[in-house]
Order: C-alpha cells, then structure tokens, then sequence
C-alpha cells in the first residue's frame, strides 16, 4: 500500500511537472530582435526558460510604448516598456491591470542624437533646429522632461515626426539636425549609414538632469497574481540570460542572429556592450543588484514628469512597480 502510494504521488508529481513544462508565456520585447534582446534569447537557448517550467515566446516589438497596452489587455502577460511611459498609461487608464516587476535599464538609453556639423553638440543647440522624432518612441516621450531639465524653449525647435525607419536616414542626409531615440541603437545605424562616428553627438538624457529609470518587464497583474512563482522563474531566466550576455556578448549577438539572420554580428556585439556599460551595469546595479529600483530616486522621477505632463491623480510609486516577484538582494550581474 506504501509502495502504491508513493508511486501514485510519483505519477502526480510527474504529471505536474509536464503541465507546468508546458506553461506558454508569450513575451512582448519593445523593438526588433537586435543586440539588447539578446539575455532573452539567452534564456531560452540555455535552458533556463526551460528550468523555470516554461515556453517562452519571444515577440518583436515596434517601440517602448508598444508593449505596454498589449500587457494591460492580457494579450501578453509580460512584456518589456518604458517605466515613464507605463506612469502615464496607468494615470490615464487608472486600474488597468499592469505593473512593472524588473528594472533592467536602470540608466536610461533616452538621448538626443546629432551631428556636430550640422550644429548640435549640447542640448541648448537644438533651439533653431529641426528634430526628428519618431511620436511612439521612448526618447520622444521623455523629450518634454529634458527640455524643461535644461531651459529649452520647445516654440524655437522645429519637431518633424518621422517613422522609425526613416529617422537615421534623414539625419544622414541633413533632412533634420538631430533625433530622438535610443543611443545604442541611432548611433550605431547612422555609421551603418556612412555617418562618421566623429561627426556623430549623443546627448543621453540621463547625464543632462533626467532622474528617469529606464525600461523595465511590465506584467500583468490579473496573471501574475494567479501564477506569481511563475512570474518569480521567468524573472530569474531573464537574469540568468543577462548575467550570460554580459559575460560574453558576441556570443549572445549569435543568438539574435539565429532569429535575424540580416542582422550583423559584429554590430549587434556591440550595440549589445553598449547597453550593459552604459544601461545596465551601473554603480548602482553593482552596489545592489540589478532588478529593483531606489525609492527616492522613483519619487524625483516622477516630479520630473510630473513638470511637464499633469497627472489626473497623484502619483504613486506603487501604483507603477513592486519588487514583489524580486529575490531578497535582488539578481546579481556575475
């Protein structure tokens, strides 16, 4: 009878592990699949996906904002957005059953980038000037908190919205003065383009007075309070993918590769190396982990967007992320 009734708990401990092996979790990136999706793939070719009890399909986004209404609907139950974009969503959706788990930018990649022969090396040069700016893009959105951060009068710079794939094009051929986005990845397609690197000025947002956190995974809450180890598992995966990632980049631009081939290794290596230097590992990241936020810095953060966007609530730090799925001491980068 002990026999039988070990293998009948045998039998449902297998059979739940089948189930849970096969958890789908269908994961919303915010771009294309290029060097920074990188840990992601990581996660699943090593197998920690897999550990964890899940099937993670990773999808391509088409910018920060993207992900975010994908998640609050539950067509996805996690996704990766930018944490000021998810603010405003949740003051104009108040309710909506989202939330971010996992800072992973805890250094913004929001910039401004130019050329110095077109006139734009600081921020105060873009007065007179056009700026080309993608409406769904990240840098764009935070656009209005960095120009208050710096004095700039918006009625003197000329915003021309352009499509993502027309913004580097444009600025190598002098159509705008400069653009918004993401400094990993404009810098590096306007070389692509013939642009020499040293006619090429990166203004990051974060070094000229923004307190702004990054992106970060967004869950949704509906989900993630019916499966919360599940949540915990994914968010240690992904750790493990960066932890893999910054240890060896090019190996992980391989892995972008495997899912788009057009890319380009050596670009992809290093687009990838600058978002761990400049992005991820941080001082702060290395004190504490990478995963959670600091609390004082979440509030200046949202004085800072509170100067330029009117929230219809006040705002609430809890309302926008918990450290709830995080690990005491949160993930370690080595």
């Amino acid at each position: 009878m002990l026999q039988k009734s070990m293998a009948t708990l045998a039998a449902l401990a297998l059979g739940a592990t089948a189930a849970l092996a096969d958890t789908k979790v269908p994961f919303a990136l915010d771009w294309k699949f290029e060097g920074p999706a990188a840990p992601y793939f990581a996660a699943a070719d090593n197998g920690y996906f897999a550990e964890a009890g899940i099937e993670v399909e990773i999808a391509a986004g088409q910018g920060s904002l993207d992900a975010i209404p994908k998640v609050a609907t539950g067509a996805y139950p996690v996704g990766f957005a930018d944490i000021n974009s998810l603010v405003k969503f949740l003051d104009q959706n108040p309710g909506a059953p989202v939330i971010a788990v996992m800072m992973t930018y805890d250094k913004p990649p929001f910039a401004v980038i130019g050329r110095k022969s077109l006139g734009i090396e600081t921020p105060k040069d873009l007065e007179g000037k056009i700026l080309g700016a993608p409406p769904p893009d990240g840098a764009w959105a935070q656009f209005p908190v960095f120009a208050g951060a710096n004095g700039l009068d918006m009625s003197k710079i000329t915003v021309e919205p352009v499509g993502f794939p027309t913004r580097e094009p444009m600025l190598a051929e002098g159509k705008v003065d400069a653009v918004t986005g993401y400094a990993f990845s404009s810098v590096l397609n306007l070389g692509r383009l013939g642009v020499p690197e040293e006619d090429v000025s990166t203004i990051l947002m974060a070094d000229y007075g923004l307190a702004l956190y990054g992106n970060a995974v967004i869950v949704n809450t509906d989900f993630a309070a019916a499966n919360p180890d599940l949540v915990k598992g994914f968010l240690a995966a992904i750790a493990k993918g960066w932890t893999d990632a910054i240890a060896d980049p090019e190996a992980g631009a391989e892995m972008v590769l495997k899912r788009n081939p057009a890319a380009d290794l050596a670009l992809e290596t290093r687009r990838l190396q600058l978002v761990i230097d400049t992005n991820v590992v941080t001082d702060y990241t290395l004190a504490n982990g990478m995963g959670n936020i600091d609390p004082a810095r979440m509030e200046k953060a949202l004085e800072q967007i509170a100067e330029t966007y009117e929230f219809k609530t006040a705002p609430d730090a809890s309302l926008y992320f918990t450290d709830a799925y995080l690990p005491e001491g949160n993930f370690p980068l080595n």
